[in-house]
């Protein structure tokens, strides 16, 4: 039974939605980030960043435990314990790589700091504010782009897509108007139609 450390963000839903996926048993542990849960001396012996989500799996790769941080590690983690979302063959998966780098580089943190200072700040800081918001709009032209022509991030679905999904869905804290980028908008009707994304959407 695999330990899930998480809390209603969308670096913790990733995870969720691919351990739905992916169909492996695992409970919940919630870490309130509101009451800072995150900095207890407990959670930081399984997360060193005293960041969620993390991990515990008793069945680890050498069929020892393990624990794990970081949500694209984790994501590779499943993906590879479970045998799906990342392809073997060598080009597809350094496409769903780059997609997943992608995600965790630009897509997650600059959208983050937007949810910040959109909804957040105790002060409204302008400069922030537009520089914020206008990053937000460039990484939704780079997903737009790619998503033309295309029913997913690289073709077939992959981690690239669970990790992306979450973040996109907040797009009102980033003042994203989601009718400007339709080739996203038809991939995200897509992939709210999916059983186990609606169920991991909703942990914990």
């Amino acid at each position: 039974m695999i330990d899930l450390y998480t809390w209603a963000t969308p670096n913790g839903r990733k995870v969720s939605i691919m351990l739905e996926a992916c169909r492996l048993h695992y409970r919940v542990q919630p870490v309130n980030i509101l009451d800072n849960d995150q900095f207890k001396e407990s959670f930081l012996a399984i997360s060193p960043n005293n960041k969620i989500p993390a991990i515990t799996d008793p069945d680890g790769p050498d069929g020892e435990p393990i624990t794990l941080f970081e949500s694209g590690a984790i994501l590779i983690y499943l993906a590879e314990k479970c045998g799906e979302f990342l392809p073997t063959e060598a080009r597809a998966r350094y496409q769903v790589l780059q997609w997943l780098m992608w995600q965790m580089g630009g897509f997650g943190p600059f959208l983050g700091q937007a949810h910040h200072f959109n909804r957040f700040a105790k002060e409204k800081v302008p400069y922030a504010i537009e520089r914020y918001s206008n990053e937000a709009r460039r990484l939704w032209r780079v997903l737009d782009t790619r998503l033309n022509g295309r029913r997913f991030v690289v073709d077939e679905l992959s981690i690239a897509d669970f990790a992306i999904y979450p973040w996109a869905c907040r797009y009102p804290w980033q003042q994203i108007e989601l009718d400007d980028y339709p080739a996203v908008s038809d991939w995200m009707a897509r992939m709210a139609e999916l059983p186990f994304v609606e169920r991991g959407m909703q942990v914990p």
